[in-house]
């Protein structure tokens, strides 16, 4: 039976899962530099150990309400076809092996995300959790200077 190891985070009441190949490290949230004219959801940019790199707030992102910042707050750094960038959530909540069996296609109406980011749905006991496609993320907006 095939297994996937995912690392998950929650964006409010919902819990989120990525693939943990494309994580490069979780860290708590820097100074943050607000960048001109970048997309709202782009928080800005932040600098890890003297690399650049732009911070996508996922609740922007979702078009979800801002939440306060908390001490679980973080970001995750991940990088996908060689592009590296963060994603701020709300808490990392585990590191978990889901297997394939337990993961359903995504919902026709896509739980109000936009469905390019939904890559299926997980099933663990009577949670639910939402595998997110990362590539389509910055779907054509700037990453590290380069359009993606």
């Amino acid at each position: 039976m095939q297994e996937e190891q995912l690392v998950t985070f929650s964006l409010g009441s919902e819990e989120f899962g990525i693939d943990i190949m494309k994580v490069q490290e979780i860290i708590r949230i820097p100074p943050i530099t607000r960048v001109p004219k970048a997309p709202d959801f782009v928080e800005g940019v932040i600098n890890l150990r003297g690399n650049v790199i732009p911070v996508v707030n996922l609740r922007t992102r979702f078009g979800m309400p801002p939440e306060e910042e908390t001490d679980l707050s973080r970001i995750i750094v991940l990088q996908i076809d060689n592009k590296v960038f963060g994603v701020r959530v709300d808490g990392v909540t585990e590191v978990m092996r889901l297997s394939q069996d337990s993961i359903e296609p995504p919902p026709p109406i896509a739980l109000g995300l936009d469905a390019n980011f939904i890559r299926g749905v997980g099933k663990i006991g009577d949670r639910l959790l939402i595998l997110l496609k990362l590539d389509q993320l910055m779907n054509g907006e700037l990453i590290n200077g380069q359009t993606a």
